[in-house]
């Protein structure tokens, strides 16, 4: 399997001068040097402390008012919701007991028009289908079934089943829910449609992962999305949570959860390494200005990024003989699974690429030449997504060194870590650099896929026996 982390400045056969000039130019404005690797980590620190500290600080750090780790000896069947940049899943969880769970689930693909306006009166139409079609009724002697909902959204909460939405992010845009609470809004579409169902938990997806990775590997410290979105939450004591001024009464605890939101990293624009490649993909996004690091490294915009990086070259006439398409000249056509595709090609010719340009984008009669330029500018700005991952990780890790001293485990997410090339063996080497061979080997990365789901209905299990 091709390695990205591999990635250096390929010498094109037959390449003019020109065209060597503009890889080179496009190579040095997306190459990420260490010491710019060293910058972004402490740069971490400083906004990490800030939203440590005050509520709107630099990162959200929001608190997750999940305080009690899995242990993988949990029991029970509970339903899950699992909101996404691109679908909603429907899951049935039965935990085993032994670290282990089985699931029912059914996937719903998102619609423009729930994306827009009528989202949670259609979340609810997806979850009467799945009730009906498996037959779910409330336990005996209650009148509800208890759910847990993973919002894949920023919200600040003040309760495990609270949850006031801060901003729309991956591409949604439904008018009238910044600032409101999305458990009740959900939960009075369920009424509406006369749903036995109870929202008893809100969680970010990467507090999913993290407590599904959890169950079967209870020294999970860290959970992490790179998918449609990025984002990550971490175990972080009591005592460094400087800002924690609960509303309502919580249980003591030492640890909590907390979710990061560090795709919002950097909103000031002073340490990530900007192109204008980045500045005219951020100046035509419906959230201008914001998610600016999540804009650099996640599925949803990597493909875009690299869109007009190629229609550069275009413009150049070094690609494609200076002609483009509608299709390849329209935003956001250019999907990272076509990206995943081209960076996986290792036949002679290229002869996926050569189908992904020639039939999916339209544009006719490229050479072998033109399919070398776009896989070597997919790999050179995949290789950047995967390093600025890797730092934001380790930024994590260096903040609690003491965890690097035993095993510890990281559940990962999202089908830019399932499926770009190299993306996993790129997180580890970086890592490696950075904490040093000794550490990094106490650190295992899981694929929790689909976890967030199951993390849902464990927290949905400790609310349910807290409301008990």
């Amino acid at each position: 399997m091709l390695d990205i982390s591999q990635t250096k400045i390929l010498q094109i056969p037959g390449a003019s001068e020109k065209l060597n000039s503009c890889l080179k130019e496009i190579y040095n404005d997306f190459a990420v040097s260490d010491e710019k690797i060293d910058q972004i980590i402490k740069r971490f620190h400083v906004e990490m402390q800030d939203g440590l500290e005050r509520d709107n600080g630099l990162l959200p750090m929001l608190p997750s008012y999940v305080t009690v780790r899995p242990t993988g000896k949990e029991k029970g069947t509970y339903l899950s919701l699992d909101l996404g940049g691109t679908n909603l899943r429907v899951c049935l969880v039965t935990l085993n007991g032994d670290s282990t769970f089985s699931i029912v689930q059914q996937k719903y693909t998102i619609t423009n028009e729930a994306k827009a306006d009528n989202l949670f009166d259609w979340i609810a139409n997806c979850v009467d289908l799945f009730i009906i079609e498996n037959k779910l009724v409330p336990d005996a002697g209650t009148t509800m079934i208890p759910c847990g909902f993973t919002f894949s959204f920023p919200i600040v909460q003040s309760a495990i089943n609270r949850g006031t939405l801060v901003m729309w992010n991956k591409g949604f845009s439904v008018p009238n829910v910044v600032g409101r609470d999305v458990a009740v809004m959900t939960q009075n579409a369920f009424m509406r449609k006369h749903l036995n169902v109870k929202i008893v938990a809100i969680v970010n997806d990467t507090i999913g992962t993290l407590m599904a990775s959890g169950y079967a590997n209870p020294d999970s410290q860290m959970g992490i999305i790179f998918g449609t979105g990025t984002n990550a939450c971490y175990w972080e004591k009591r005592e460094k949570i400087l800002k924690w001024n609960p509303t309502e009464d919580i249980a003591p605890f030492d640890e909590m959860i907390l979710n990061m939101e560090w795709g919002a990293f950097d909103v000031a624009s002073t340490t990530l390494p900007y192109t204008p490649h980045d500045n005219k993909l951020n100046r035509k996004s419906i959230n201008h200005g914001l998610q600016v690091f999540e804009k650099m490294i996640s599925g949803l915009y990597l493909g875009e990024v690299i869109r007009n990086a190629l229609l550069w070259l275009v413009d150049r006439r070094v690609l494609f003989n200076g002609r483009s398409s509608d299709i390849l000249n329209d935003s956001y056509k250019l999907d990272t699974a076509y990206v995943s595709s081209i960076v996986a090609d290792e036949t002679p010719n290229l002869d996926d690429v050569k189908l992904i340009l020639e039939v999916t984008l339209s544009i006719p009669d490229t050479t072998l030449q033109d399919r070398q330029i776009v896989q070597e500018v997919c790999k050179i700005i995949g290789l950047r997504a995967n390093r600025l991952s890797a730092a934001a990780l380790c930024a994590v890790l260096l903040w609690r060194p003491e965890l690097l001293d035993k095993e510890m485990t990281i559940g990962i997410d999202g089908s830019m870590y399932e499926f770009f090339p190299g993306f996993d063996k790129g997180l580890i080497k970086e890592m490696t650099r950075i904490l040093g061979e000794e550490r990094a080997k106490n650190v295992k990365l899981v694929l929790a896929k689909d976890g967030s789901g199951v993390g849902a209905a464990i927290v949905a299990m400790i609310a349910s026996k807290d409301l008990e």
